[in-house]
């Protein structure tokens, strides 16, 4: 026998920040998907209450909804800063309905742009987490990692043409005599670990001082 057909156009499930509302079935642009609704406020009263209130949504400067109430099922639905919904609010008959701006696929999360208000009060300060804010913090990260790359890769180009490698010891041997040459005497006083590249004036004050001894 096969399954029964879920007869509503959505479900709540799991979502990244938490709850979210999904489709069970495709639902084509300017679909109705579900109405936001809840108990009438007054909106200078709900200013208080907004602190503690995450669902409170304004009709307009006199009404607001307070969609805190379990039979809203609209408030599982999640911001995002690239909808495939929108709230198209019906101040005149108290109404707040969330309809597709896009299609959306089965199993696609229904989310919407909660406003400029909400943004900078709730999400801003914790930093979005919606799908299209997620994929630009991803993309930054990886092309901070990719300069970081490139000016290492630079800076050993540049070391490679100065010639800045470590400087071998070329000390000769000691004579069968015990007795080591002015020149190896020399030799022995240059850094064996240093990456300098030696200047004239370093050949020169070498040997005067080989000269000396």
């Amino acid at each position: 026998m096969s399954p029964i057909p879920p007869t509503k156009p959505y479900r709540i499930g799991r979502s990244k920040t938490g709850l979210g509302l999904f489709a069970t079935k495709p639902i084509k642009k300017g679909t109705k998907i579900v109405r936001y609704f809840g108990p009438l406020l007054d909106s200078k009263k709900a200013e208080d209450d907004a602190i503690e209130n995450k669902y409170l949504f304004e009709l307009d400067k006199r009404w607001t909804i307070d969609g805190s109430v379990r039979e809203n099922v609209a408030r599982y639905i999640n911001h995002s800063c690239k909808p495939n919904a929108e709230s198209d609010v019906k101040p005149r008959k108290k109404k707040i309905i969330i309809r597709a701006i896009k299609n959306i696929e089965p199993g696609e999360e229904i989310n919407y742009d909660y406003g400029t208000d909400y943004f900078k009060a709730y999400l801003k300060p914790i930093g979005c987490k919606c799908e299209a804010c997620e994929k630009k913090r991803v993309k930054k990260k990886a092309e901070a990692r990719a300069e970081r790359v490139q000016a290492k890769a630079k800076v050993e180009r540049k070391a490679k043409k100065k010639g800045e490698k470590p400087v071998k010891d070329s000390a000769k041997p000691k004579a069968k005599s015990g007795k080591v040459s002015a020149r190896g005497k020399a030799e022995s006083r240059r850094p064996v670990a240093s990456k300098r590249v030696k200047t004239k004036s370093t050949a020169k004050t070498l040997t005067s001082r080989a000269k000396a001894a």
